[in-house]
């Protein structure tokens, strides 16, 4: 199989250097220091996965010109000026890793609904100031067709993940991961950069857990207007969260919290980590798409569109965007 991954940050190293340690030809287009890095050391993995892996290095896109399969790990700001590289590019299948899920009509209008497949990773790790990826989790990867049911290609490439040495599956309801990754990924990122504290903390103060549980219960809401069911995966069910009371949301967010105090009591959300280093966040993509659907279908979205506010000002002052 021939790949192209865009972005090798984090989640875009540990995939791409799996698949080939695997024996396919994979192909990252990158840029600057980390495109430099790259082509001198090759992908350094640690953590979970411990090894090194030379591999191709491309900065011109547009120099690709077939590949069986396109993976997006930008930053979602980059997705635009990502893709305009790769209109040319002739791909049997394109999928995307990122926040939110504004990444798949950014995929369909560079190549059509019908190459697209939906995706949502459970899986992460840290780019540290050595160039090396600290590979931290390979929980689940799906992967499906976004008009439901099963395909013969979602479940090759689930198959290929798996024979790489990662968590996958093909899923006939990826539309149900991606939304449920995102009412968890909107909940976290807003009250992890609003507080910049660390998650277990956050989520287990009461009024931290209330406006966390208030802006995952109005984007359910958006879900539920657009005819998305949602899931209980993981230790915060969302769709219980969703579907039942207030108070038991914020019950089932702060039960979270305590869990996390226990695992990992000092994890902080990946957006956070951006904010302290100075550089832009993922917001007018997410929690901005966010509002814009919920004034298109009439669902208000108070807790989520003040944050949503803030969050953006902020971005607007943030002086040093780094790559």
């Amino acid at each position: 199989m021939k790949v192209v991954v865009v972005g090798a940050g984090a989640l875009g190293s540990i995939v791409g250097a799996h698949l080939v340690l695997a024996g396919h030809e994979v192909v990252f287009v990158a840029r600057g220091q980390r495109a430099a890095f790259l082509r001198q050391r090759g992908i350094v993995l640690t953590g979970l996965a411990d090894f090194t892996v030379p591999v191709t290095v491309m900065t011109d896109p547009g120099a690709i010109q077939v590949a069986d399969l396109l993976l997006v790990t930008v930053k979602t700001y980059d997705t635009e000026p990502a893709l305009a590289g790769l209109r040319r590019l002739q791909v049997g299948s394109a999928l995307s890793l990122q926040n939110g899920v504004l990444k798949n009509e950014q995929l369909a209008s560079v190549f059509g609904w019908e190459r697209v497949l939906g995706a949502a990773a459970v899986v992460s790790g840290e780019l540290q100031e050595s160039g090396a990826v600290r590979f931290t989790l390979n929980e689940r990867f799906a992967v499906g067709e976004l008009a439901g049911g099963m395909s013969e290609r979602a479940q090759s490439f689930a198959a290929t993940l798996v024979g790489a040495g990662l968590k996958a599956e093909a899923s006939p309801h990826i539309p149900t991961v991606e939304w449920s990754k995102y009412v968890l990924f909107a909940g976290g990122m807003a009250l992890a950069s609003l507080t910049r504290l660390p998650t277990a903390t956050f989520l287990g103060d009461p009024d931290g857990a209330l406006l966390t549980a208030r802006v995952m219960r109005e984007l359910g809401q958006v879900a539920a207007r657009l005819g998305i069911s949602l899931e209980d995966a993981g230790p915060l069910p969302i769709k219980t969260l969703c579907s039942g009371t207030l108070p038991e949301a914020i019950e089932h967010v702060q039960r979270f919290g305590a869990l996390l105090a226990e695992r990992a009591p000092t994890h902080k959300v990946s957006t956070l980590q951006d904010l302290e280093r100075g550089r832009r966040l993922e917001v007018e993509e997410t929690l901005g798409y966010a509002v814009q659907k919920g004034t298109e279908l009439g669902v208000p979205l108070p807790s989520l569109e003040t944050c949503y506010r803030l969050l953006s000002g902020i971005n607007r002052h943030i002086s040093v965007a780094k790559p």
